[in-house]
Order: structure tokens, then C-alpha cells, then sequence
């Protein structure tokens, strides 16, 4: 739109701009409809995707009051607009985004009705699917129950039955699988844009499925078919051959007859005859060869099948009939040979003979060893295997014949004397006779043991051969039913991984289920690792074998192993994307804390999952929370109520509001703990545990106040202020009792439910609790103040005295119980003060009180009233209290009471009567007779120390507020040892109405020599102070020298009295003697000695809490050294900004003195400005002030002030030191 269209239309920019919005939207609505893409025949995903498009059309609908208002306010425009180019593009502009709502809205209709359609479809597919792999099922089941059965007429036809019967089923159930069929090409035809991955697969795998099934039964019939017509024509064919057998051996016995005549060979003419007859006789039997091993071998198999009847008997004794005259035949035949061979050259027909069997066996061997090698896969074994069982079956049949000659040879070597050998060998004449005969023998005895051997090699070679073919066979059929097998489970397991979305188009609440999916299917293909192991084994024994693997083979080994593989991979990457997306965007992530920070912050996680934050803007980081750094800079507007405990209590009463935990009851916040097991207090939450534990917190918070809950902001706000208080240091730990004391601490409870439960958490399982668990508790309660910096107005960091000071309340009894802990803290102990007025604040918010301030004329009064008990129809508004304001003629000692609700009757006329007492006392009355509405606990020094339970790790290094904190501890415990002086300076009818006064006239005792020095600042407090401890420390230690000479003096007058008295030296308490009453004077001695050692624990004690005082100010005036040096304009930390509850809340007050009273519950009395907390100095200072007063501040001899004061440290340790070493030389004496 033109600018100056926009100049002279100025209402255009506003509809130009909620154009763009709705029309950004409506785009944004679209593109998102488009590429959301479903997996078709997946019922769930396609309903979740239906309820997504069912909630954007409401969304678009609610969405359409905006579209009507757009239109409502374009159709105004352009009755007040008389440009004709603006009413042209207004026109236009709604024009477009009418047609773009319709579009859009359309698009949402279609694909509404698709995905219903869709539903319907997948549905029928499902329940033809069901029905066909039901089918399928069925077929594998009667496939799987066929075994080898009975060789006989009966099995057969019962088999072919069987087989016949499931081909009819095939054929029926066939329908099935073609319904099936034709819903997933519908499905694949109509919903191609979306994900169809899964219905291809699974259609597939049932088309491969049943292909194969059909496959196996035609097979299976023809193969009984063909085994049903030999069966019946075995017998006919049997009965055939044994007729044969019969002619056959007929025309052998005549042929026999015929050869055994006498000078049958001298009738050349006849012998011919008689071998023309022999050679058909011989080419019959070859040629009935076959004929009789298939008979032979279907025999066998019917005979195994028949055995134990009497049909296997009657069979058995057929066949060896047949084997018989088959054998008989050939030994007929074979001896008609050799007769008819037998003539004058017998020798070289039978040297013929052996030759031509030498180059059979040689031939044959030659064939043999071309059979090898094994073949690489099971068809081309099983092809070498009928191969080698033909040639078997050669050699079964050439075994008569050598075996003949053979015996041909040896009886005509045996029965031919020498004579005849001359004759038959018409060699050479020059050979002796003797020679010629035995070269003949030779010659045959030579050939025929050559044929012997080979013979035997042969048969050798022939058997070895078969038991490699038939261990190859065993092993190939071994792999390949184990590659079946692997296959079948791999395509399964593909079909499944198939059917996979793709992670990123996941619902978050459904990554869990995904995730547990994908490790049951890790689990149930685990197995798979020892079948895929199992072939590779068999592949590498079959190579060991010397068994070359088929390329076949080895490319289906390779695909297996790869898939396998693929599988792993893949399960594993789904498994790791599931983890990250369900670690990035799961229930137990932070991701839907990102919400929680708008632009141009950015929501980060550092590797110890503390989640920090980046503004893109500035180019800084910082840990705290935009809003939570907000919220503590709202809290300097509380710097003005001067009384720290309610100063205290209004910023946590924020506090509190500001992470909706005043809408957390007790009870609810007691079943979250208990969810989530939270019972171990001393072990340590991470940031997981943490956020898990405020999810569900704030998630039933929401559930029951919708409006007023945004669960992201407050997980997020609430895990940043548990961290401030209990992980400054960010190691992203905090202990479980810690946790539980700051959500307890802020809920909505009684306060006495509130102590209750905290007291439980810290109490043994018998119900009582000692010094070491009211110390942690005491602990991580005080850390609440600490992070507003306001600890020190409660006593300080150090919690011994308050658990001397309950403890001392239960007269010192070594465990107390809930009752007497109750009854200390009903006292409000003044490091727990904070908490009651907490709940007061929170009662007075509300309360509204029928009465007129004095000073500012609020009427009526909202919140605290406070009545005075010395002026009647006196009161004050919170607002005038907590500023310190008064009316002329009241001063701030005078008492008043408290109220956090209405008055009742009975209460004004109570406060009536105490009004008209406190009319006939005096001012000095109320200065020496203050009333403190807490319980004051000993100061820092009194005492033995107690070690501070180790928190949640802090800070390394120590920020200027602790040291403010400490040295305000400090000035008031000097306050209290000085207290004279204030009450000399200061008149009981001067009221002091500000801290700085106080502050001034304590600066002024510290520096009497020089008025001019009075100091004006923090830093120049912190200076006085310690000139202040070093005068201290000096006093301590003249102390503790003069006490020790003291005790080394009273030590050599009780050694020279033993002397004197010739005592031995004092013994052991072992070795003491047990009549103490027969020796008084030993007894007194032993006594005197007692005390003196208790008097030593006493100072040891002493001096180890001065040495620990010692430690803390040689680190502060180490910090201060660096301050004082580093240079000002370092206010960044590598490039980070540090962002801390104390930056934004630096103050002064707590430098200011101690804490005197806190305005009791509701009808407590308070005496004035002794009775409140003191007031701030400054509002705000910031960390570069602070050290900029420093560096003005110290004189320019400052190095010797503070190298003095390292000094006295020094001196202070070693005169430590040497205190230790005197006490133990004297116990060791002793």
C-alpha cells in the first residue's frame, strides 16, 4: 500500500496491519494443511490427524468474528474515504481475503472428508487384510503338517486328496486375497500424496505369501501324481520284468548248453553264430538296465513303507527273486563270453580285455574327477548328485564284467601248463620256451592286477565323491533354510520399520509410546544376531570345505548381512531421534519451557542443564529469567518501608504472587513431593527432577485456575528463584530438603501446618530432631532473606545461635520434639521473623478497616492498622508506618498494635483501657521498658560455633552485599557491647527517626579526633569497621594472653605443691587409685586438675572460633585489596553479563543496626523506632558505585592500613598457634 495513501488515510495502516496479520495466518493455515501427510491404513494416526483438523477448523471459526470485524471496518473506511484508490485496494484487499478464508476453508472440508473416507477405506482394508493373511495362516499351517508318509497306494491317494482339497480351498480363498488386493489399490490410487509406504509392503508380502503357497501345492500334486502312477504300475511293470527274466534266462541256458560243446571252437562258423546270439542277449539285459534299479529303488521305498506286514514279506521275497535272476542272467552272460573267447589265442583276447578295461576305468575316472568341483548352491549339488548316481549305476553294471575277466585271467593263468604258453606265444623263435611262457604270464598277472587296482581306486574316488556331495547337500540345505528363515524375519521386521513416520511429524505425547515401540522391536530382533551369525558360520565351514559358494549365494549372504545391518542402524538412529526428541521435546524435557522468554531473548540450556538466557539484541547472557529480572527490580520500590522483617515479608509476598505459589495449598503441594518420591532429604535434585516435580505443581494449578496460571513462565520463574537461593554457583544441584523448604515456605498454608511440616522433614522416624537437623533446616530457611540481601537484620548467615537459642528454649534437652519446636517458633525467633509476617501481609492485603489515617487521611484503611495505645483515635495506614512518617505530638516509641483485620468491639475497649494506662506513664517508662515483638537470638561471637550445614554449592568468590551483610552483623553486635554510649549521646526524649542519624552518631564515636572524617558512606563504613575489629581483635588476644599466663601460673603452683608435698605426678584416671576418701587433698587436686581441663576445652573452643573469624577477615580484606585494584570499567565476566538478585537490589540497609523489634501478630504491643527495623540509606547503588566510594574513600595510605591489618592477622594466627601448643604441653604434663 502506498506511504502516502497511508499519510492521508491514517485508519488504512491499522486494517493494513490486521490485513496482513489474518492473511499471514491464513497462508501459514494452509501450507500446514498441505503438508500434513498421514500414513494410510494407520486407524490411529489417521484419527489423530482428524481431531488436528477438527480443532483447526474451530480454530478457524472462533477465528472469524476477526474476518467479519476486518470487513465491518473495511466497509467504514470506505464510507469515510473519498479516495477512490483507497476504496479500490480496500475493496481488493477484502476481496482476497474473503476468497482466501473460502479457500482455506474449503481445503480444511476436503481434506476433512478425505481423511474420513480415508478411515473408511483403511478400515475395509484392515478387515480384508485380517481375512487374508487369516487365509494364509491357514494354508501355511496345512502345509506345515504334510510329512513324508507311507510309500502305498492308500497315503498316496490320501495325500493327493489332501493336496487337491487345500488347491480347492487356494481357489476360494483366493477371493479373499483379491478383496484384499483391491482395496490397497484403491487405497494406493486415491491417497498417493500421502504416506502409502505401508499398505505397498504389507500388500506385497501377502502376494509373495501366497504366490509361494500356490507354488508349493502345485508342486506337491504333481509330484504324487507322478508318485501315485508309478506305484500303480509297479506291479505290472514288475511282473513284466520278471517274465523277461524268465525268456532272458532260457535263452542263456541255451546259449550255455550250445558254448559247452566239444569242438565247439574248432567250428569257427558256428562260433560266430553262437556270439551273434550272445550280443543280443546282452544288448536285451542293457537295455532292461534301467528298467530294473527303478524297480529296485520304488521297491525298496514301498518295502519301508510296508514293514512289519505281510504284503512287505511277500514284496521282499519278490524282489530278491528279481535281484537274484537279474544276477544270475549276467554271470550266464558273461560265462557265455568267456567260453565262446577261448581258442587258441586265449592269452591275447584276454590281454585285449584287460587293455580295454584299463582305458574304461581310466576314462572313467577321468569323467569322475570332471564332476568336481562342489557346486556353490543346493540345485547344482543336487544336479551333481543324480549325475553321480547315474555313474554309480554304470559302475554297478561294469562290476560283473571285470570281476568276469578277472576270474578269466587267473583260472586260465592257473590251468595252461607252461607247454601250452609256448604255443600259444609265437614270439620271437630266439627265446627259450621257459622265457616265452613266463614273459606271457607276466604280461597277464601285470594287466590284471593294473585293473584290480583301479578298479578299487575307482570305487574309492566314487565313494569319496558321494560323501562330499551328500555333506554338501546337508550343509547348503542347511543355509538355505537358515537364509529363508533370516529373510522371512528381516521382511517382517522391514515392514514394521517401514511403517514408520518420520519423527519430526510425531505428536510430543506420543514419543513415549514410539519409543517404547521401537525397543520392543530392538528387542525381538536381538535374536537375529545368532541367525545372521548361524549362516555366516555355515558359509565359512562350506569354504572350509572347500566349497565355493554360488554367486547367488554370496550375493544373498551379502543382501542378508546388509540388511541386517541397515536394520541395526536404523533402529538405533530411530531410537537415538526418539531420545533427543523426547529429551528436546518430551514430557521430561525443557523444551516447552522455551516459551516462557519472548524476542529477543532466547531460552538456553548449558551442558549441566541449567537453563541460562541470551538477549540477540544486546548480545549478552545472563542466568536470570527476563521476567524474574523485572521482578527484582520492581522490588526496589519496597526499599522505602524502613523495617527490614516487613520489608522482607512485602518483597516475598511479590515474590510469592509472581510464581503463583499463594495459590499453592499444602495438601497439593504434599502429593506432588510424594509423586514424585521426594523422600530422601539429603540426596541432591537435578534440573530435571526439579522441572518434573514444578510441572506437575503448576499443571494441577492451572487445572484449577485456568486463567491465572502459564505453566511454562512459572516452572521456568520458579526453577531460576530455587537456583538463586539454593545454586548460586549454577552446578544444577540442589539438596531435596532445600527444594522443600522454599515451595513450603511460599505455599498457601497455616503457618503452624507450614512449621509442622518442615520439622517433619528434619526429625528422626521416633519424631524428634537434634542440633545438626534444626541446624539444616534453620539453614536453607535463612537463605530465603539472603538472596534479597536482607539476612543480615535476621542474625546473620550463621544459624548456631538460633538453634542454641531453641535448644536453651527446650532446656537443653539433646533432642526436642514438634510440640516445644512449635512453642519457639510461636516466639518468632528473629531468623524466622520473616515467615509470620509474611502470613500477616498476606492476611492484611484484603482486610479493610473503618478508620482515617492521621498523617495522610486514607480512608478507610487498607491493609495493616496500626492503633496507637498512647493517643486516643490515634491510627496509621501501613504506607505512613513503613515510611516512618508521624503526626505532630506522636513519636515512634510510643506503643501501638498491629492489625491485620477489622477490630471487634471487645478488642477497642481492650485497646481503650490500654490507652488510658499509658496516659499516666512517662516517656522514660517507654525507653527503659522496650518490648520486642520477636525473640532475640546471641550475636555471632557468643558462644561455641556450629558448622554450617553444607548447602547447595555457592558463589566462589564473595559479592559485595555479603560483606555489607556482614559488617552490618558486625555493627550491630558493637552497637550492643556500646549501647551506653548511644543512651549518654542521645536524650530519652529525642526520638531518632532515621538510620542515618544512627549511623552518623556511631561514625562520630568511631572518629572523635576528627569530626571532618564522619562517614558518608557504605564504604567508609566498612573502613571504620575495621579499624573497629582490629582495636577488637587486639583486646581479644591481650585477653587470651593475660588468661593463659593466668593458667600457666596456676599450673606451677599446683606442680610445686606436689613437689613440696613429695606427690607423685598427677596420673591418668585409669590409674587412679580408688580411695578418694582416705586422701582428700589427691581428690581436691584431681578436681582442681578437672576444671582446669574444662577450662581449657573451654578456650580451645574459644580460640577455634577466633581462628574461623580470623579466615573470614583475612578473605574480606583480600577481596578488598582486589577491588581496590582491579580497574572500574571491568563490569562484564567474559563477555557475560552477571545477572544476580543482588545486582538489582543493592542497598545499604543492611549496614544498618540491629534489628530491635518486629510489630507483633495482630494484638501484639510496639514501643516506637527500638520496636521496627531500621530504615534504608540509599535505594539503589549499583556494584560500580559502591567500589568507586571505595577507591574515594580510603586515604592514600590506605596499602599500610590494610597491610597493618594483614599484619594483625598474622600475628593474630600464630599467637593462635602458640596458645594450641602451650594447652597441649600441659595436658601431655598433666
Amino acid at each position: 500500500m502506498p506511504s502516502s495513501l497511508l499519510l492521508e488515510v491514517p485508519a488504512l495502516a491499522d486494517f493494513n496491519r490486521v490485513w496482513t496479520e489474518l492473511t499471514d495466518w491464513l497462508s501459514l493455515l494452509d501450507r500446514v494443511i498441505k503438508s500434513q501427510r498421514v500414513m494410510v491404513g494407520d486407524l490411529e494416526d489417521i484419527n489423530e490427524m482428524i481431531i488436528k483438523q477438527k480443532a483447526t477448523l474451530q480454530d478457524l471459526e472462533q477465528r472469524r468474528p476477526q474476518l467479519e470485524e476486518l470487513i465491518t471496518a473495511a466497509q467504514n473506511l470506505k464510507n469515510k474515504t473519498s479516495n477512490q484508490e483507497a476504496r479500490t485496494i480496500i475493496t481488493d484487499r477484502i476481496e482476497r481475503i474473503q476468497s482466501q478464508w473460502d479457500e482455506v476453508q474449503e481445503h480444511l472440508q476436503n481434506r476433512r472428508q478425505q481423511l474420513n473416507e480415508m478411515l473408511k477405506d483403511s478400515t475395509q482394508w484392515l478387515e480384508a487384510k485380517e481375512e487374508a493373511q487369516q487365509v494364509l495362516g491357514q494354508a501355511r499351517a496345512k502345509l506345515e503338517s504334510w510329512k513324508e508318509g507311507p510309500y502305498t497306494m492308500d497315503a498316496i491317494e490320501r495325500k493327493i486328496t489332501e493336496t487337491k482339497q487345500l488347491a480347492k480351498d487356494l481357489r476360494q480363498w483366493q477371493i479373499n486375497v483379491d478383496v484384499a488386493n483391491d482395496l490397497a489399490l484403491k487405497l494406493l490410487r486415491d491417497y498417493s500424496a500421502d504416506d502409502t509406504r505401508k499398505v505397498h509392503m504389507i500388500t506385497e508380502n501377502i502376494n509373495a505369501s501366497w504366490a509361494s503357497i500356490h507354488k508349493r501345492v502345485s508342486e506337491r500334486e504333481t509330484a504324487l501324481e507322478e508318485t501315485h502312477r508309478l506305484l500303480q504300475q509297479f506291479p505290472l511293470d514288475l511282473e513284466k520284468f520278471l517274465a523277461w527274466l524268465t525268456e532272458a534266462e532260457t535263452t542263456a541256458n541255451v546259449l550255455q548248453d550250445a558254448t559247452h560243446k566239444e569242438r565247439l571252437l574248432e567250428d569257427s562258423k558256428g562260433v560266430r553264430e553262437l556270439m551273434k546270439q550272445w550280443q543280443d542277449l546282452q544288448g536285451e539285459i542293457e537295455a532292461h538296465t534301467d528298467i530294473y534299479h527303478n524297480l529296485d529303488e520304488n521297491g525298496q521305498k514301498i518295502l519301508r513303507s510296508l514293514e512289519g506286514s505281510d504284503d512287505a514279506v511277500l514284496l521282499q521275497r519278490r524282489l530278491d527273486n528279481m535281484n537274484f535272476k537279474w544276477s544270475e542272467l549276467r554271470k550266464k552272460s558273461l560265462n557265455i563270453r568267456s567260453h565262446l573267447e577261448a581258442s587258441s589265442d586265449q592269452w591275447k583276447r584276454l590281454h585285449l580285455s584287460l587293455q580295454e578295461l584299463l582305458v574304461w576305468l581310466q576314462l572313467k575316472d577321468d569323467e569322475l574327477s570332471r564332476q568336481a568341483p562342489i557346486g556353490g548352491d543346493f540345485p547344482a549339488v543336487q544336479k551333481q548328485n543324480d549325475v553321480h548316481r547315474a555313474f554309480k549305476r554304470e559302475l554297478k553294471t561294469k562290476e560283473p564284467v571285470i570281476m568276469s575277466t578277472l576270474e578269466t585271467v587267473r583260472i586260465f593263468l592257473t590251468e595252461q601248463p607252461l607247454e601250452g604258453l609256448e604255443k600259444l606265444y609265437q614270439e620271437p623263435r630266439e627265446l627259450p620256451p621257459e622265457e616265452k611262457a613266463q614273459n606271457v604270464t607276466r604280461l597277464l598277472r601285470k594287466q590284471a592286477e593294473e585293473v584290480n587296482t583301479e578298479w578299487e581306486k575307482l570305487n574309492l574316488h566314487s565313494a569319496d565323491w558321494q560323501r562330499k556331495i551328500d555333506e554338501a547337500l546337508e550343509r547348503l540345505q542347511e543355509l538355505q533354510e537358515a537364509t529363508d528363515e533370516l529373510d522371512l524375519k528381516l521382511r517382517q521386521a522391514e515392514v514394521i520399520k517401514g511403517s514408520w513416520q518420520p519423527v519430526g511429524d510425531l505428536l510430543i505425547d506420543s514419543l513415549q509410546d514410539h519409543l517404547e515401540k521401537v525397543k520392543a522391536l530392538r528387542g525381538e530382533i536381538a535374536p537375529l544376531k545368532e541367525n545372521v551369525s548361524h549362516i555366516n558360520d555355515l558359509a565359512r565351514q562350506l569354504t572350509t570345505l572347500g566349497i565355493q559358494l554360488s554367486p547367488y549365494n554370496l550375493s544373498t549372504l551379502e543382501d542378508l548381512n546388509t540388511r541386517w545391518k541397515l536394520l541395526q542402524v536404523a533402529v538405533e538412529d530411530r531410537i537415538r531421534q526418539l531420545h533427543e526428541a523426547h529429551r528436546d521435546f518430551g514430557s521430561a524435557s525443557q523444551h516447552f519451557l522455551s516459551t516462557s522468554v519472548q524476542g529477543p531473548w532466547e531460552r538456553a540450556i548449558s551442558p549441566n542443564k541449567v537453563p541460562y538466557y541470551i538477549n540477540h539484541e544486546t548480545q549478552t547472557t545472563c542466568w536470570d529469567h527476563p521476567k524474574m529480572t523485572e521482578l527484582y527490580q520492581s522490588l526496589a520500590d519496597l526499599n522505602n518501608v524502613r523495617f527490614s522483617a516487613y520489608r522482607t515479608a512485602m518483597k516475598l509476598r511479590r515474590l510469592q504472587k509472581a510464581l503463583c505459589l499463594d495459590l499453592l495449598s499444602l495438601s497439593a503441594a504434599c502429593d506432588a513431593l510424594d509423586q514424585h518420591n521426594l523422600k530422601q532429604n539429603d540426596q541432591p535434585m537435578d534440573i530435571l527432577q526439579i522441572i518434573n516435580c514444578l510441572t506437575t505443581i503448576y499443571d494441577r494449578l492451572q487445572q484449577e485456575h485456568n486463567n491465572l496460571v502459564n505453566v511454562p513462565l512459572c516452572v521456568d520463574m520458579c526453577l531460576n528463584w530455587l537456583l538463586n537461593v539454593y545454586d548460586t554457583g549454577r552446578t544444577g544441584r540442589i539438596r531435596v530438603l532445600s527444594f522443600k523448604t522454599g515451595i513450603i515456605s511460599l505455599c498457601k498454608a497455616h503457618l503452624e501446618d507450614k512449621y509442622r511440616y518442615l520439622f517433619k522433614q528434619v526429625a528422626s522416624s521416633t519424631g524428634f530432631c537434634d542440633q545438626r537437623r534444626l541446624g539444616l533446616l534453620l539453614h536453607d530457611s535463612i537463605q530465603i532473606p539472603r538472596q534479597l540481601g536482607e539476612v543480615a537484620s535476621f542474625g546473620g548467615s550463621n544459624i548456631e545461635p538460633s538453634v542454641r537459642s531453641c535448644f536453651q528454649f527446650a532446656n537443653n534437652k539433646p533432642e526436642i520434639e514438634a510440640a516445644l519446636f512449635l512453642d519457639w517458633m510461636r516466639l518468632e525467633p528473629q531468623s524466622m521473623v520473616w515467615l509470620p509476617v509474611l502470613h500477616r501481609v498476606a492476611a492484611a492485603e484484603t482486610a479493610k478497616h473503618q478508620a482515617k489515617c492521621n498523617i495522610c487521611k486514607e480512608c478507610p484503611i487498607i491493609g495493616f492498622r496500626y492503633r496507637s495505645l498512647k493517643h486516643f483515635n490515634y491510627d496509621i495506614c501501613q504506607s505512613c508506618f513503613f515510611s516512618g512518617r508521624v503526626a505532630k505530638g506522636h513519636k515512634m516509641h510510643y506503643p501501638m498494635v498491629e492489625y491485620c483485620t477489622p477490630t471487634t468491639s471487645g478488642e477497642d475497649v481492650r485497646d481503650f483501657a490500654k490507652v488510658l494506662k499509658n496516659k499516666f506513664r512517662t516517656k522514660r517508662y517507654f525507653a527503659k521498658h522496650p518490648r520486642m515483638g520477636y525473640l532475640p537470638v546471641q550475636t555471632v561471637l557468643e558462644g561455641d560455633n556450629m558448622e554450617t550445614p553444607a548447602s547447595s554449592p555457592q558463589l566462589s568468590h564473595d559479592d559485595t552485599h555479603s560483606r555489607i551483610e556482614h559488617y552490618a552483623s558486625r555493627l550491630a553486635e558493637m552497637e550492643n557491647s556500646n549501647g551506653s554510649y548511644l543512651n549518654d549521646s542521645i536524650s530519652p526524649n529525642e526520638s531518632i527517626d532515621d538510620e542515618h542519624l544512627l549511623i552518623q552518631h556511631y561514625c562520630q564515636s568511631l572518629n572523635q579526633d576528627s569530626p571532618l572524617s564522619q562517614p558518608r558512606s557504605p564504604a567508609q563504613i566498612l573502613i571504620s569497621l575495621e579499624s573497629e575489629e582490629r582495636g577488637e581483635l587486639e583486646r581479644i588476644l591481650a585477653d587470651l594472653e593475660e588468661e593463659n599466663r593466668n593458667l600457666q601460673a596456676e599450673y606451677d603452683r599446683l606442680k610445686q605443691q606436689h613437689e613440696h608435698k613429695g606427690l607423685s605426678p598427677l596420673p591418668s584416671p585409669p590409674e587412679m587409685m580408688p580411695t578418694s576418701p582416705q586422701s582428700p587433698r589427691d581428690a581436691e587436686l584431681i578436681a582442681e586438675a578437672k576444671l582446669l581441663r574444662q577450662h581449657k576445652g573451654r578456650l580451645e573452643a574459644r580460640m577455634q572460633i577466633l581462628e574461623d573469624h580470623n579466615k573470614q577477615l583475612e578473605s574480606q580484606l583480600h577481596r578488598l585489596r582486589q577491588l581496590l585494584e582491579q580497574p572500574q570499567a571491568e563490569a562484564k565476566v567474559n563477555g557475560t553479563t552477571v545477572s544476580s538478585p543482588s545486582t538489582s537490589l543493592q542497598r545499604s540497609d543492611s549496614s544498618q543496626p540491629m534489628l530491635l523489634r518486629v510489630v507483633g501478630s495482630q494484638t501484639s504491643e510496639s514501643m516506637g523506632e527500638e520496636d521496627l527495623l531500621s530504615p534504608p540509606q540509599d535505594t539503589s547503588t549499583g556494584l560500580e558505585e559502591v567500589m568507586e566510594q571505595l577507591n574515594n574513600s580510603f586515604p592514600s595510605s590506605r596499602g599500610h592500613n590494610v597491610g597493618s591489618l594483614f599484619h594483625l592477622a598474622d600475628d593474630l594466627g600464630r599467637a593462635m598457634e602458640s596458645l594450641v601448643s602451650v594447652m597441649t604441653d600441659e595436658e601431655g604434663a598433666e
